[in-house]
């Protein structure tokens, strides 16, 4: 199979089932040059190449890179064990801010606002440059801190009273290794690489200055050791360019 993908058939509904906390952080000192979301499915026979490629680009302190399991592929014969059906929502919701329609697997979304074949890390360079010639893309800094069971997050004032985002909460794991039984991979062993968890909305932010704090409680699970934050203009339902995003460990 080259390239799964599928068409944009109807507008999903509710992302990921979010709560509103408060949450912000930084790359600790490390200019963000670009989120990377790999959406991928472990029924994709054509993904294995791109969840590796995942793994190596989160080694890169200038990118954040996380891996976004989808459902949609289940029916081949192999239930995905680490797909939320909202991760399906959410790339439907980028094609249809591009107008394209094109949903795939495996298919990454650079920095909120350009796409690329998942495999081919040349594409994804070319999608990097893309998105860094808006001069909105990740030029807010967020900080994030972990003190006494909380995290706190800090963003600070935008550049323009008329900026408007989201900011959100993406607890994930740094690895974890999967063997797939059935289906399209059946005998493969795979490492998936920050794997998003959840999504958790902790507020708008409107142009000011303003802090988050949550308990670790609230969404630290057991194999979840670090947590992504994302400033994005737009709505769940409309996602636009990532002003701001920082990844904090958690252990």
């Amino acid at each position: 199979m080259i390239n799964r993908r599928i068409s944009l058939l109807s507008v999903a509904a509710a992302m990921l089932g979010c709560s509103t906390l408060g949450v912000v952080s930084p790359a600790i000192g490390q200019e963000v040059r670009a989120v990377i979301e790999l959406f991928t499915s472990q029924g994709c026979d054509s993904c294995p190449p791109a969840d590796k490629l995942i793994g190596r680009l989160s080694k890169d302190p200038a990118i954040i890179a996380l891996t976004a399991a989808v459902d949609y592929w289940d029916y081949l014969g192999w239930k995905d064990t680490l797909a939320l059906a909202g991760h399906g929502n959410r790339q439907r919701a980028y094609a249809r801010v591009r107008g394209d329609r094109d949903v795939f697997t495996p298919q990454v979304i650079v920095s909120g606002s350009a796409q690329a074949l998942g495999s081919d890390e040349s594409q994804i360079e070319r999608a990097i440059a893309q998105s860094r010639r808006n001069a909105a893309t990740l030029s807010l800094p967020l900080v994030l801190a972990v003190k006494e069971g909380k995290l706190t997050v800090n963003a600070p004032a935008g550049k323009s009273s008329a900026d408007r985002a989201e900011i959100w909460l993406c607890p994930n794991a740094k690895a974890i290794p999967v063997t797939i039984t059935k289906g399209e991979n059946k005998g493969r062993s795979i490492i998936y690489h920050n794997v998003v968890r959840r999504w958790i909305k902790l507020g708008e932010w409107t142009g000011v200055a303003s802090t988050w704090t949550v308990p670790l409680t609230d969404f630290q699970t057991e194999n979840v050791d670090q947590v992504a934050v994302i400033l994005q203009a737009g709505t769940a339902a409309a996602p636009g360019t990532m002003l701001a995003a920082a990844m904090q460990p958690l252990r």
